[in-house]
């Protein structure tokens, strides 16, 4: 198991620097210090194994969002708090990798992006039962379509066709986003508490 993890991270690198288009099973297997036959036993061809890349990835971060969840008690800090994993992350999108997976994978993309946007939006509706036992968050709106549409507003920094990126960075695009999301669905007592965080200080996740 150990063995097939850091295969799988080898080779998320290996994408990540090149592309998922760019690198072929010869450059997978000599990354990896092994005959193509060999490679050609765990993984039929390179789809197989981009999926797995593609899982372990958003698996990742579910797991390190989950862990701050258990960390931080309080639902506020925990929507702006900064977690090194999820930031590094984050940048990642801004690889070849996710350009060539829209374009050349978008069967093996849209998969797991549907998948994961389930799981993120469940964690979403968990921080907002959470902010509004603490009377920080409204009552008054559909927490899961909420959840959804924040994914969506976050993910939309690569593909909009009405955003010029050159304007904005992603960092402060997430904020900006973070930040309208935010004054949506806080009370008076939960903006209170976010104007007392300083919160240009901190980064969405």
């Amino acid at each position: 198991m150990k063995k097939e993890k850091t295969l799988i991270e080898k080779v998320s690198q290996l994408f990540l620097e090149n592309g998922a288009k760019t690198v072929t099973m010869d450059d997978i297997a000599k990354e990896l210090g092994m005959s193509k036959k060999t490679l050609y036993q765990q993984y039929k061809n390179k789809d197989m194994l981009l999926e797995d890349v593609l899982a372990h990835g958003m698996n990742n971060i579910l797991e390190t969002m989950e862990n701050l969840d258990n960390k931080i008690e309080n639902a506020i800090e925990r929507m702006f708090s900064r977690d090194e994993d999820i930031e590094k992350a984050s940048k990642t999108n801004d690889s070849i990798l996710l350009r060539q997976l829209i374009k050349y994978y978008p069967h093996i993309f849209n998969k797991h992006i549907l998948l994961f946007s389930e799981k993120f939006s469940d964690i979403l509706v968990h921080n907002i039962e959470r902010g509004r036992a603490q009377g920080y968050y409204r009552e008054d709106f559909d927490a899961n379509f909420y959840a959804k549409i924040f994914f969506q507003l976050v993910m939309s920094y690569n593909t909009s066709p009405y955003l010029n990126i050159t304007d904005i960075t992603r960092a402060q695009f997430h904020h900006e986003a973070l930040m309208f999301y935010m004054n949506a669905i806080t009370t008076e007592k939960g903006k209170e508490y976010m104007r007392g965080l300083g919160n240009e200080k901190f980064v969405c996740c």
